[in-house]
């Protein structure tokens, strides 16, 4: 475009990371300066170039936010301005590959140039072309398919605290889930977490069909806020394109919060709740709602981290996020609480898609566990334990071994049978309480000697 080559070099302050510039709307540019989220290259005058992005047009001055940061730009620069948002290639050729925060290959691959390149930014869904979700997607972990079902179409965050094993459980679900791409945005990434992302999607053999946007804790922090962008914008594209079933890792999202705040003091917002902008629900939302099943094609499906500070669930971040997503798991002591998990859209297919006794096997584990919690009060008060007691202490610890821990992985089928294994181990079926007609079929007759 021609008014791409045109240069201004009029820059009136640089204050942190933001240029100002002033602009001369003259014929042909117009157009260009005056679009808020247009991108602009920064020439230096030493063959140095710095991308930005326009954040703030006032009559004549336009504001641009540095990706990289101000550092050795005077005021002597040169401005173009590129008449484009920022764009993140797409096509079959992304697959497999990993791209920093502004859509650059990261891992020494090709530069991709030829191919195609999708705006970042684009409206929501159709409501009309969204279809109610019913397809369950698995994970071979328990403490969701048996538990808190994912369901395509779902958004749902991984609620827990630093120190938890949140990355390596993310991953696990990201090599395991039944999905025809995984979409991986990580947020402010320390090496070691980039580097165990990328291992394990490549010892496990899912590469080939991982999609990996990168921002790095080192990288610039205007990055950050494009990388989901860029993430499920590539995820709907495959999902809409090509009708594939799309699940988008992301994490985390409470450094997504926390960059987006920092941005806002720079451009001197008025902040609100500890800091963060007032706008934090709605700029989380816009992420969160990518997530559909299109109506003839594939779905979008997200799962996200959120940690948060101190284990604090009234902090902006998770308090914002449970408004807006289906549900939440809960992991601490590297376990998903199944008090504090939940899934909204589970009753879609849980005895639908899933074997007839889930919901009863279901609804009876989580009981006995609850029973089992009581038990374990009353034993550390040191209180008188009847033979009911002694039977739920051994099921509380048989369910965190065989289904609490995150390391557990079981097909959705063997853990509704190591469920009935577990019951037949500790109770009776009088004590189960369950329809009749499910205990005659699948409870087991076990040997006199293993029960013992």
């Amino acid at each position: 475009m021609i008014e791409s080559l045109i240069k201004h070099h009029n820059i009136i302050s640089i204050v942190g990371n933001i240029i100002t510039v002033h602009v001369s709307h003259t014929k042909g540019t117009q157009e260009i300066v005056t679009r808020f989220g247009d991108l602009a290259r920064i020439d230096d005058g030493n063959d140095s170039q710095s991308l930005a992005q326009v954040i703030k047009i006032n009559g004549n001055e336009v504001s641009l936010q540095l990706f990289s940061g101000a550092q050795g730009i005077s005021t002597h620069a040169s401005v173009r301005f590129l008449g484009h948002s920022m764009q993140v290639t797409y096509s079959n050729n992304i697959l497999g590959r990993i791209f920093n925060g502004v859509g650059e290959p990261l891992d020494g691959g090709s530069s991709l140039q030829p191919d195609p390149k999708v705006t970042i930014e684009n409206a929501s869904v159709n409501p009309m072309k969204r279809v109610l979700a019913s397809k369950m997607i698995r994970t071979n972990v328990p403490m969701i398919d048996l538990f808190n079902t994912l369901v395509e179409s779902q958004k749902i965050p991984i609620f827990s605290v630093s120190g938890e094993p949140y990355n390596q459980f993310l991953a696990r679900i990201g090599i395991q889930a039944d999905a025809d791409i995984v979409v991986f945005a990580g947020l402010g990434l320390i090496f070691d977490d980039f580097h165990f992302f990328r291992s394990q999607f490549e010892e496990a053999g899912v590469f080939a069909r991982t999609v990996m946007f990168c921002n790095l804790a080192s990288d610039p922090i205007v990055e950050r806020l494009l990388v989901p962008d860029m993430a499920l914008t590539v995820a709907e594209r495959f999902a809409v394109e090509e009708g594939k079933r799309v699940l988008v890792l992301m994490t985390d999202m409470t450094a997504y919060a926390d960059a987006m705040k920092e941005v806002g003091i720079s451009m001197e917002h008025v902040p609100s709740n500890r800091g963060y902008m007032g706008d934090l629900y709605s700029q989380l939302a816009k992420r969160y709602e990518k997530a559909c099943d299109y109506r003839g094609a594939g779905s979008v499906t997200i799962l996200s981290v959120t940690t948060m500070p101190g284990g604090d669930v009234t902090h902006p971040v998770p308090d914002n996020t449970g408004y807006i997503t289906e549900g939440q798991f809960y992991l601490h002591n590297k376990m998903l609480d199944p008090f504090g998990s939940l899934s909204r859209l589970k009753q879609h297919v849980i005895g639908k898609v899933t074997r007839e006794d889930h919901s009863q096997v279901m609804n009876t584990m989580i009981r006995f566990y609850s029973g089992a919690n009581e038990a374990e009060q009353k034993q550390a008060m040191a209180f008188e334990l009847s033979a009911y007691d002694q039977k739920l202490l051994q099921f509380g610890r048989l369910f965190r071994e065989r289904f609490m821990d995150i390391n557990v992985s079981l097909a959705l089928e063997d853990a509704l049978d190591l469920c009935w294994q577990t019951l037949a181990e500790c109770f009776d079926e009088s004590e189960l309480l369950m329809k009749q007609v499910l205990v005659d079929k699948y409870f087991p007759v076990l040997d006199p000697a293993q029960n013992a």
